[in-house]
């Protein structure tokens, strides 16, 4: 599999930085083969062009933050801690990549409608493991029986991305981290969270 391949995740990386610092538009296939340290030719071999490059990029990438934050919640027991550590670590992972937060904020955005149908089917995983936050927590009798999940989880996804893109627009200058327990606390009872 070519995800497997040593230089796909060297491209994957490359194409973080070159589309971050340049912006998508004028992020050539040679720049990213330059910043990887391949020839251009072997970009080709992993991917169909530089559309593919930024689905591959967002998917792994993604795929990457639903993996950590599952692993995370998996030893924590109340619903409420389980939102901290998505909204916590959702923000750690992309403050720790400046370049990647660039990408995902404002790079991928602005692209065609059929990018943004792809980029769509992606965040599909990170969504469905908010709606099984939220669904467990209605079960447990943590959250109020009558909540809605699915506008819970656009509510949800909806305030952290936007609290990424606000960080992001402002030129990263703050703590985005130290937001975690305010973004946490207004998302917990806007959901009816039931105190422990």
């Amino acid at each position: 599999m070519k995800k497997n391949r040593p230089k796909y995740k060297q491209i994957i990386d490359a194409a973080v930085i070159v589309i971050a610092e340049h912006g998508y538009h004028q992020a050539q296939v040679s720049k990213i083969a330059k910043q990887a340290g391949v020839a251009d030719g072997t970009i080709y071999l992993y991917f169909k062009n530089k559309e593919d490059i930024l689905i591959s990029l967002f998917q792994d990438k993604m795929g990457y933050f639903v993996e950590k934050i599952e692993e995370e919640i998996k030893n924590v027991s109340t619903t409420s801690q389980k939102l901290y550590v998505l909204v916590e670590k959702h923000f750690s992972m992309l403050s720790a990549d400046p370049h990647l937060a660039i990408v995902t904020q404002l790079e991928i955005r602005q692209s065609n409608k059929e990018l943004r149908h792809k980029i769509n089917e992606v965040l599909k995983g990170y969504l469905k493991l908010v709606e099984q936050i939220l669904k467990d927590g209605i079960e447990k009798n943590e959250l109020r029986a009558d909540l809605n999940y699915r506008l819970g989880r656009q509510m949800i996804f909806g305030t952290i991305d936007e609290s990424v893109t606000t960080w992001v627009m402002n030129d990263q200058k703050y703590n985005l981290v130290d937001l975690a327990p305010e973004v946490h606390k207004l998302l917990v009872h806007g959901c009816g969270h039931k105190p422990e």
